[in-house]
C-alpha cells in the first residue's frame, strides 16, 4: 500500500455509511440518523469540517464494530449540515482523497468514533497516453450504451461524461452514478491505479449493459404479453356484449369452462366424472335464463360440493378421549365405557365399518351431547338430522329431479354439510319417524345403515352412487316400542337412564351453574348459588328425566340476578331458598313422604317414571261384602293383573298366614294407589299388593319405614324387575330405611349410587314370604304368638290414630 509522502496518520472522527461509497472529487448528500454519526459530524463542524467516510459490509448493522467496515474510505470535507424535524441530520460532504484506516477509537466522552487514518497516494502507472485514451473513449462509449437503456438517467451526467479525460476521475465519477452493488463500488474505490480502475469499470459498464439489455427484451416480452390479454379481454368483452344480447349477460361458454375445471378437480370416480361431464354440456347448449337450465345448474352446484374422497384423518387417543367425557359429563359410567371401546377400536382398525348406535333415554338426559363428544373423540366431523314427524321417503333419499324445487334427502344433505366422507351423523329422534301415502322412511333408512348395502347409496336427486360406509351413524330415541324391528336390529342399543337427584346436583353444580352464570355475563363473585337451593329446584321446582328444565331455571335466575346487579339493588346476589321463593314463588312438587306411623293395609311401593324413581303408596282396605276387588287410583291392564294375581296367591296361604279361608267370598278390597290423576302401569307392583293384603286382612300393621319393589308369580315368587337404580335412589331421598328387591335384581345393585347403599338397607329376596316376614310388625306365619301380640300391636296402634 503506498502512502501519501510527508503526511502524518490523521485522527479525525469517523462515519459508518450504509450503502453508499463516496468517491474523492464527489458531492454526496445523505441522512444521519445513529447518535454516534451526529455527534461526529458535529465535531468536524467544531473543529476543521474534516471526517472520514468508511462503508460498513451489512448494511442492517445498527451499530457495526472495526470487523464489520471496511478498511479503506474517502476523507471528506463537510459542506454543509441541517437539522431535520425528527431529530436526524442531513449532511452535504465533498470527497478528497483516499485513505486507509489504521486503528479505529472512541472519543474521550465516548460520544463518537474517531479513526486513524492515512491518506492513500495514487499509484503510477506505465501505460502509454495513447492507451488512456484508447480505454477513455471506449469507457464513454460504454457508458453511452448503458445510458440508452436507463431512460431517466440526467442529462448533466453524460456532459460531465464527455468532458472528463483524467481515467482516475472519470472511473470515480462514472462508479458514483451507476447502478451496481455496493461490493463493486467499494472495490473501486481500493484500485489506486487510475488505468486499472478505469478498466474494472468498463468490464462492469459491460456487464450492466448485457443484464440492461436481457431486461429490456423481458419488459418487451410483458409488453406484448399485455397486449395480447388486452386483445384478448377487448374480444371478451365484445362477446359479453353478444350475451348480454342473447343470453341476459351470461357467459355459457365461461360457465362451462369453469364446471369443466372443478369436475376434473373432483376426487371421484370416473363414472361420477363422466354424468357430471355430460350434466354441463347438456347445461351450456340451453338457454341461460331457463328454468331447466336453473335445475341443472343447482344440480352440478350440490354435486360438486360434496366431498368426494376427503376424509378426517384424526388418530383417537383412548386417554385424551377419556378425559373429555369426564369433563363434559358426570356419571353414565356404562355409556362412557362403551364410547372408549368404540375410540379404541377405531384407533387399531380406522376402517371399522357397520357400526351403528342407538342412545335410547328420556329427554334431556344428554344423548346429542354424547354423540358430539363421541364425534370429538373420533375426530371426525358433525352433522345432525333431526327424524322427528318425518313420513315422507324423499326426505331420506331425494326427490327426483323431474320438476322444479326437487331437492336431495337429509342424508346427502348432512354429508355436504360436515365436509367429508367419513363424518359422525346423528340421526336425532329415529322413534318418531311416521307413516304416510308417500312412503315409509324407516324402510328407506334400512339401506342407509346397512354397511353392505350404503357402499352404493344413490339419492333419488344426485343419482350417483355415494360411499356412506365409513360414516358413523348415531341414532337416538326416547323409547324402542316404535322403532320397527328390522331397523332396531342394525342398531346397538346403549341405554341412559334418567338421573338421579345426586346426578342432577353434580351435573348442575360442575356444568350448568358455571354455563348460565358465564351466559349471563356474571362471574362465580356477584352470582353465586348455594348447595340447598340447586338441591331446592331439582326437588320442589322440576321433575323430570333430564336436566333441561333445571337449567332453564338456572338461568332464569341469572336473569333475575343480572336484572338486580344492573339496576343497582345488589352489587353481589346469593341465590338460596329464600331467593328462589322470591324468584319462582311456592314450590311446584313435594316430596315423597312416609307414613307418620305404622299403619295396616298401607305399603310403600317403588315405581320407575319417565321423569326418574317415586314412591308409591299403595293402601288396601277390607269391609264386609260379596268378594268384590275394587281397583282405583289408574291403574293399568298389567297393574290389575297384578292385583287379581296378588288375591289369588293370598288365597292359597290363608292358612298359613291366619286369614278366613272365606274371604274371597264375604269380604270386598279395595285397592287404590296414591295419586289417582297419574296413569300407573308396569309388571313392579305384585309384591306391594301382596303385602297390603295380608297386612289388611289379618291386621297386621306394615313397617313405615320400609319400601319394596317386585313382580310376583301365583306361587309367591318374587321377579325381576327394571329401574332399580332410579327406585332406590327415590327410597333413600323419601327417608326409607330398608328396601325390599327380586333376588334375580341381585346383579343392579353395582349400578346403585354409593350415597344410596351407605344409608339404606338392601335385601334381595326370592318369595313374598320373606317380605311378610320381615315387613309387617308381627310375623303372620308365627300363628301361636299372633293372639297376645296382635292384641297388643292393635291397641298401640288405635292409640297412634287417636
Amino acid at each position: 500500500m503506498a502512502y501519501l509522502e510527508n503526511e502524518n496518520l490523521q485522527f479525525l472522527p469517523m462515519i459508518a455509511l450504509r450503502g453508499i461509497v463516496v468517491y474523492p472529487k464527489m458531492m454526496v448528500n445523505f441522512e444521519i440518523g445513529r447518535k454516534k454519526s451526529i455527534e461526529a459530524v458535529n465535531e468536524a463542524m467544531r473543529s476543521n469540517r474534516r471526517i472520514f467516510l468508511l462503508t460498513q459490509k451489512d448494511m442492517r448493522d445498527s451499530d457495526p464494530a472495526r470487523r464489520d467496515l471496511y478498511d479503506i474510505g474517502t476523507i471528506a470535507k463537510v459542506r454543509q449540515i441541517v437539522k431535520l424535524p425528527d431529530g436526524n441530520v442531513r449532511a452535504l460532504v465533498e470527497g478528497l482523497e483516499r485513505a486507509e484506516c489504521v486503528t479505529l477509537a472512541q472519543s474521550n466522552d465516548e460520544k463518537y468514533n474517531v479513526a486513524n487514518v492515512m491518506p492513500l497516494a495514487p499509484q503510477n502507472t506505465r501505460s502509454s497516453e495513447n492507451y488512456k485514451e484508447a480505454l477513455v473513449r471506449k469507457v464513454r462509449t460504454l457508458f453511452g450504451q448503458y445510458a440508452t437503456l436507463i431512460p431517466k438517467l440526467p442529462p448533466d451526467i453524460a456532459t460531465t461524461v464527455l468532458e472528463t479525460d483524467e481515467p482516475g476521475h472519470l472511473a470515480d465519477f462514472i462508479s458514483s452514478n451507476i447502478n451496481i452493488p455496493l461490493d463493486d463500488k467499494q472495490y473501486i474505490l481500493e484500485q489506486l491505479n487510475p488505468v486499472k480502475r478505469l478498466k474494472l469499470v468498463a468490464t462492469i459498464l459491460t456487464r450492466e449493459k448485457e443484464i440492461l439489455s436481457i431486461d429490456a427484451k423481458i419488459n418487451q416480452t410483458v409488453k406484448e404479453q399485455i397486449d395480447e390479454n388486452q386483445k384478448e379481454y377487448y374480444l371478451r368483452e365484445q362477446l359479453k356484449a353478444i350475451s348480454d344480447e342473447l343470453y341476459g349477460g351470461e357467459d355459457p361458454q365461461s360457465e362451462f369452462d369453469t364446471y369443466m375445471d372443478k369436475i376434473s378437480k373432483l376426487l371421484a370416480t370416473d363414472e361420477v366424472k363422466e354424468k357430471l361431464y355430460e350434466e354441463a354440456k347438456r347445461l351450456v347448449k340451453m338457454p341461460t335464463g331457463s328454468q331447466e337450465a336453473a335445475v341443472s345448474r343447482s344440480y352440478l352446484d350440490l354435486c360438486l360440493s360434496l366431498p368426494f374422497g376427503k376424509y378426517t384423518t384424526v388418530k383417537p387417543d383412548i386417554n385424551k378421549s377419556r378425559a373429555l367425557l369426564d369433563k363434559e359429563h358426570y356419571g353414565l359410567k356404562k355409556v362412557k365405557e362403551r364410547v372408549l371401546e368404540l375410540v379404541a377400536v377405531n384407533a387399531l382398525v380406522p376402517d371399522i365399518r357397520g357400526q351403528i348406535i342407538c342412545l335410547v333415554g328420556p329427554p334431556g338426559v344428554g344423548k346429542t351431547s354424547i354423540a358430539k363428544s363421541i364425534a370429538k373423540c373420533l375426530g371426525r366431523n358433525y352433522a345432525r338430522v333431526s327424524l322427528g314427524g318425518v313420513g315422507d321417503e324423499a326426505e331420506i333419499r331425494g326427490h327426483r329431479r323431474t320438476y322444479i324445487g326437487s331437492m336431495p334427502g337429509r342424508i346427502i344433505t348432512a354429508i355436504k354439510q360436515s365436509g367429508s366422507q367419513n363424518p359422525l351423523i346423528l340421526l336425532d329422534e329415529i322413534d318418531k319417524l311416521s307413516q304416510s301415502a308417500k312412503g315409509d322412511p324407516a324402510a328407506a333408512l334400512l339401506e342407509t345403515l346397512d354397511s353392505e348395502q350404503n357402499v352404493n347409496f344413490y339419492d333419488h336427486y344426485v343419482d350417483l352412487p355415494f360411499d356412506l360406509s365409513r360414516v358413523l351413524f348415531v341414532t337416538t330415541a326416547n323409547t324402542l316400542d316404535t322403532v320397527p324391528a328390522p331397523l332396531l336390529d342394525r342398531m346397538e342399543i346403549i341405554e341412559l337412564n334418567s338421573y338421579t337427584r345426586e346426578e342432577k346436583f353434580n351435573i348442575a353444580k360442575l356444568h350448568l351453574v358455571k354455563e348460565a352464570v358465564k351466559q349471563h355475563g356474571l362471574t362465580s363473585k356477584n352470582c353465586k348459588f348455594t348447595d340447598e337451593a340447586i338441591y331446592k329446584l331439582i326437588d320442589s321446582y322440576t321433575r323430570e328425566a333430564g336436566v333441561r328444565k333445571l337449567k332453564r331455571y338456572l338461568e332464569s335466575s341469572c336473569r333475575k340476578a343480572g336484572s338486580e346487579i344492573v339496576s343497582g339493588k345488589a352489587k353481589q346476589v346469593k341465590i338460596d331458598n329464600k331467593k328462589l321463593y322470591e324468584y319462582f314463588g311456592n314450590e311446584k312438587y313435594f316430596g315423597d313422604e312416609l307414613p307418620e306411623c305404622d299403619e295396616i293395609g298401607m305399603v310403600n311401593g317403588l315405581a320407575w317414571t319417565s321423569v326418574g324413581g317415586t314412591l308409591m303408596q299403595l293402601e288396601v282396605s277390607c269391609v264386609k261384602g260379596t268378594g268384590k276387588i275394587e281397583l282405583t287410583g289408574s291403574l293399568g291392564e298389567v297393574m290389575k293383573e297384578s292385583a287379581k294375581a296378588a288375591v289369588t296367591y293370598v288365597r292359597s296361604r290363608a292358612d298359613e298366614l291366619g286369614i278366613d279361608a272365606d274371604f274371597y267370598k264375604n269380604t270386598d278390597i279395595h285397592i287404590n294407589a296414591t295419586e289417582m290423576a297419574v296413569p300407573k302401569d308396569g309388571p313392579s307392583a305384585g309384591v306391594t299388593m301382596v303385602t297390603a293384603i295380608v297386612s289388611a286382612l289379618t291386621k297386621i300393621p306394615v313397617k313405615r319405614d320400609i319400601a319394596m319393589t317386585g313382580e310376583i308369580s301365583l306361587h309367591g315368587k318374587a321377579l325381576a324387575i327394571g329401574g332399580l337404580k332410579e327406585k332406590t335412589m327415590a327410597a333413600y331421598t323419601s327417608g326409607v330405611k330398608t328396601v325390599f328387591i327380586p333376588f334375580a335384581n341381585r346383579k343392579d345393585i353395582e349400578e346403585i349410587d354409593e350415597i344410596v347403599k351407605q344409608n339404606v338397607n338392601i335385601i334381595p329376596v326370592k318369595n313374598v314370604d320373606e317380605i311378610l316376614m320381615s315387613a309387617l310388625v308381627v310375623d303372620p306365619f308365627k300363628k301361636e304368638e299372633n293372639t297376645s301380640i296382635n292384641i297388643e300391636v292393635r291397641k298401640n296402634f288405635a292409640n297412634l290414630r287417636q
